[in-house]
Parts: C-alpha cells; structure tokens; sequence
C-alpha cells in the first residue's frame, strides 16, 4: 500500500495518500476528484565501505523546492 503525492486541479491542494488497490484519490480541502499525481522524491543516505557517508539525497518532502544536492547545506 503505497502513500502517492497529489496534487489538486480546482484549488492546487498538495497532498499525500495512501492509495489501497484501485482507490480514486480525493482532495482532502474541497473534495475534488480531478488530481494528479505527482512525482515524489525520496530521501537516503548511502553508506561507504566502512560505514562512512558517500552522498546524501536532499529530496525530502520537507526539501522539494531545495537544488541542494546535500542537505548539510541547508540545516535539515
């Protein structure tokens, strides 16, 4: 059962779900079924050989409007 991002056509709503099976999404604000889906990032840390951090993924959700490749750039 995956959780998607949406987003809503009538009133912009970003919102995430759990989306069970064939579920149609509706907007949590306005009730809108008109929404899309939209691409998710993730964030991870890699780990090195020995443990040590290789890279770092500043894709959070908390981080979507971040260019930053490291998030120890921004405090997060």
């Amino acid at each position: 059962m995956p959780i998607y991002e949406y987003s809503c056509e009538k009133c912009d709503k970003k919102f995430e779900i759990l989306i069970m099976g064939s579920d149609k999404p509706a907007c949590p604000a306005c009730g809108n079924r008109k929404v899309k889906r939209r691409m998710s990032s993730c964030g991870f840390v890699s780990k090195g050989r020995g443990g040590g951090t290789v890279s770092a993924s500043a894709g959070a959700s908390s981080c979507t409007g971040c260019s930053s490749t490291n998030c120890s750039s921004c405090g997060v």
